[in-house]
């Protein structure tokens, strides 16, 4: 079981000056039983005085929610309060098959913020892009909705039309899209061969991610006639992640042993090791060069998976910096209630490397060429730009935006063709095969 070291205090050194605001702080950890009920008395009191004074009857059940929504949306930008419909939102997206336009989303200055558009569904087919604003939902203003409204609305009936507003950077008037809802049955893991390199595309870290995952793998074997590829190359751009369990089992299909990524919260209950066992398939695999590809979409589970198999010399990593979210959300059921997420640990890679708002810095940085209608809003800087984030340590947390772009065709995608070349001995770079000496520091093409 792990543990976090302690935080330096102000009192572990002479040199520092505790500020009033520190004070408050600690004065504020330290407080009484009684002083704690006090507040919650405040709180009650103000609820009955909104109850019995406010110029219209109230919806009681919302004011509770909206004050547990607060209350947890106040940590952090990734805890928050799910409503019984969302809680069923949720299950209903990680089990990989859901209605909707499939879309990653998140709220950001009260508009929701496109993060990635999911493969092969009817926003990636119109042309949503990362970075996309969406400010208005047939017609309704998106600001002063919360994002579970947002969502809500997004879902339908199958067949059924919504008109999209987005605001695009770069852009003077929005645009709109007119999408046809459909059923978003994520296919975790599509895969094609280049000559005699196989190309993993993983899009999200679903139920299905693993086995997924798994069947690519058995089937590129089944093609060559069970000769094994010259490299594999596993695409995890603009994957923003998913189950945890899910970014184990998949690292683990490539390490034979050793620890995959570790957990430490504020207790050892929140704090854990997982490791890699071997298997048939990692057997299989052992010896084929790979290659993970990452950019600034590539959030969370996907930055567990790069950043595993980077410390273990397993995999060069390519692309450009990920995203950055390496906490650990909880799903608390509150029974009929809904749930609440709450973040409750930080990830680490094997090496102790904190990937909270610095993200996994790729071997080789390679670049895409952005075309000229793309350019200024083709980056974003990731978790360490959003409010409130909880900061890594000791990681140094990105001040410079990422790259979101991937071109359509394989052809014009400068980072995959440049780890095909790679993988042929057509391009030849330090960082591969990987080596110690080139973990971390990049080698830049």
């Amino acid at each position: 079981m792990l543990v976090g070291a302690p935080a330096l205090t102000a009192q572990d050194d002479p040199a520092t000056e505790q500020s009033a605001e520190e004070t408050t702080i600690e004065e504020i950890v330290q407080r009484s039983p009684d002083e704690i009920y006090a507040d919650l008395n405040l709180f009650g009191e103000v609820f009955d005085r909104i109850r019995s004074e406010y110029v219209e009857a109230p919806d009681e059940r919302e004011l509770i929610r909206a004050a547990i929504q607060g209350m947890l949306s106040s940590l952090d930008p990734h805890s928050g309060y799910l409503t019984p419909q969302s809680y069923d939102d949720v299950q209903e997206d990680t089990s990989g098959e859901f209605g909707g336009l499939g879309i990653e989303v998140m709220m950001e200055d009260g508009v929701v913020k496109v993060v990635a558009p999911i493969d092969d569904t009817p926003a990636a087919r119109a042309g949503i892009l990362p970075n996309d604003l969406i400010v208005e939902l047939d017609g309704q203003q998106v600001m002063g909705m919360t994002l579970d409204d947002a969502v809500k609305l997004m879902r339908g009936p199958v067949g059924s039309s919504i008109t999209l507003t987005v605001v695009r950077e770069g852009m003077t008037d929005p645009l709109e899209f007119e999408l046809a809802r459909d059923i978003i049955a994520m296919r975790a893991v599509r895969w094609s061969m280049d000559g005699d390199v196989g190309i993993l595309r993983l899009s999200r870290f679903s139920e299905q991610a693993y086995t997924g995952l798994r069947t690519a793998i058995q089937e590129i074997f089944e093609e060559r006639e069970g000769a094994a590829p010259s490299g594999l190359i596993l695409d995890l751009r603009n994957n923003p992640g998913g189950l945890v369990d899910q970014s184990v089992y998949v690292t683990d299909a490539f390490l034979r042993q050793g620890a995959v990524v570790l957990t430490r919260g504020r207790g050892p209950q929140e704090s854990a090791r997982y490791d890699a066992r071997p298997d048939e398939l990692d057997e299989l695999i052992a010896d084929v060069p790979l290659v993970v590809l990452i950019n600034g979409g590539s959030a969370s589970a996907s930055e567990i998976v790069a950043g595993a198999l980077q410390d273990h010399k397993r995999a060069t990593v390519i692309g450009t910096r990920s995203f950055g979210k390496g906490s650990v959300q909880s799903i608390i059921s509150l029974g009929g209630n809904g749930a609440m997420r709450l973040t409750t640990a930080r990830y680490y890679t094997p090496n102790n490397r904190s990937i909270q708002a610095a993200g996994i810095h790729p071997d080789i940085v390679v670049t895409q060429v952005v075309p000229e209608e793309f350019r200024g809003r083709d980056e974003i800087i990731g978790e360490a730009a959003l409010p409130n984030q909880i900061g890594g340590g000791s990681e140094e947390q990105a001040t410079v935006g990422s790259s979101v772009y991937v071109p359509a065709e394989a052809a014009d995608d400068a980072q995959l063709q440049y780890a095909i070349r790679l993988i042929n001995g057509d391009e030849t770079n330090p960082a591969f095969p990987p080596r110690a000496e080139f973990v971390a520091e990049a080698a830049t093409r």
